[in-house]
């Protein structure tokens, strides 16, 4: 079979398994890093590569609310984010996902103000694990395009009808080229199947979609909407299978493990930051070092049956947060760190903040991480937060 290949962006590869995915409505607000995704999709709207409705709306809420409209007709929908307009979407995000209308997102991962900035680290979407969003992390533009197709199926199925959100990590995935394969459309159609879904307005089988409810059973729509979230699991595992037989590319579904099966000491990544912690692990094993990397793909559904078998192995385990929760600790940190406390882990952790508003983090930050790791085994250390590579004073 003859492959398919373009160089193009992580934004623009968005674009791409978006069309391929065939929605019937998108709605559409620019914003940066994403807003090369939504001009994209327009011209393929224009030139007549897709047969779709285009709806350029006024704002981020209304682009959420626009999509939860149409899909509570049983269309299927795409919208894209980042930064301060995801969080400008907080509001209907909730009603989205309290709607199981299973709408798929795109976010662009930038920083929120203040300062202001247009660069990247993950806060606006980690912000938001609450929200009852499906959220998943990409590492590059092919697994970009990947899981937009995937994401559809997964949120679409009948266990789950769950809204779901792509990150992609700005500047670095949104704006970087590179070669990706594009599947043929009708490899894709097999793949996934046309939107079909009981949630929706019909004037043959009516129906009562975000209505308001008592205390007396509002819990047990909350109960729903968890267990769904939880059954997701299952979907996603079998989703990943089924595209890697048909594509060639299997991501391993909630985390990928790379190098830990003898691991001393791992490396916990969620994003593009994965490619360059990969290269690092490489170079120290070449000289004896164990070490390994978990590339968290999905915050939630959260991976918390890998991480606690991942734990019987190993001896001490960081990680690294492009995120802090003010006054306590990385946000992911505090989910791998529950996660161990149940498996009774005994391990050295450590939990690295960097990247904040776009910063690099080097070859040799990761290097020291995976030393500080190391030399951590069998001392008495606790566990400890720490802001690497910071330029100022501090009176810490």
């Amino acid at each position: 079979m003859k492959k398919n290949k373009i160089f193009i962006s992580g934004d623009e590869a968005v674009a791409h398994g978006t069309r391929l995915s065939r929605p019937h409505v998108i709605a559409a607000y620019p914003i940066t890093p994403q807003t090369i995704t939504v001009e994209r999709l327009s011209e393929m709207v224009e030139n007549g590569d897709m047969d779709c409705d285009y709806m350029h709306v006024e704002s981020e809420h209304s682009a959420l609310s626009a999509a939860m409209g149409a899909s509570s007709v049983g269309a299927r929908t795409f919208t894209a984010t980042s930064s301060q307009g995801l969080l400008y979407m907080a509001e209907a995000m909730h009603y989205a996902s309290g709607g199981r209308y299973p709408i798929v997102m795109m976010n662009a991962n930038r920083s929120v103000a203040l300062p202001w900035s247009i660069y990247g680290d993950q806060r606006d979407s980690l912000s938001l694990l609450d929200s009852g969003w499906i959220q998943v992390y990409v590492e590059d533009a092919q697994e970009a395009l990947d899981m937009i197709i995937q994401a559809y199926k997964i949120a679409e199925h009948a266990k789950v009808l769950t809204p779901m959100m792509v990150n992609l990590d700005g500047f670095i995935l949104t704006h970087t080229y590179e070669m990706v394969e594009i599947p043929e459309q009708e490899m894709v159609d097999k793949f996934l199947p046309k939107f079909e879904t009981p949630n929706k307005m019909s004037f043959e089988n009516p129906k009562n979609l975000a209505f308001s409810s008592q205390p007396d059973d509002n819990t047990e729509f909350k109960y729903q909407q968890n267990k769904a979230m939880l059954d997701s699991i299952e979907i996603i595992e079998k989703t990943d299978q089924d595209f890697g037989e048909q594509f060639g590319r299997y991501y391993q579904g909630m985390v990928e493990e790379i190098m830990c099966a003898d691991a001393d000491a791992v490396l916990v990544t969620l994003g593009s930051i994965t490619g360059t912690v990969r290269v690092v692990a490489e170079q120290l094993r070449a000289k004896g070092l164990k070490v390994g990397v978990l590339k968290i793909r999905y915050m939630r559904p959260f991976p918390e049956k890998e991480i606690m078998a991942l734990s019987k192995k190993i001896k001490a385990i960081g990680v690294i947060d492009k995120d802090i929760s003010f006054g306590y600790e990385g946000t992911i940190y505090t989910n791998v760190n529950s996660a161990l406390s149940k498996a009774n882990a005994s391990v050295f952790k450590k939990n690295f903040i960097g990247g904040l508003g776009g910063r690099d983090i080097t070859k040799a930050e990761i290097e020291k991480m995976f030393m500080d790791l190391l030399e951590g085994i069998d001392s008495d250390k606790p566990a400890t937060v720490e802001f690497f590579n910071l330029k100022v004073e501090t009176n810490d």
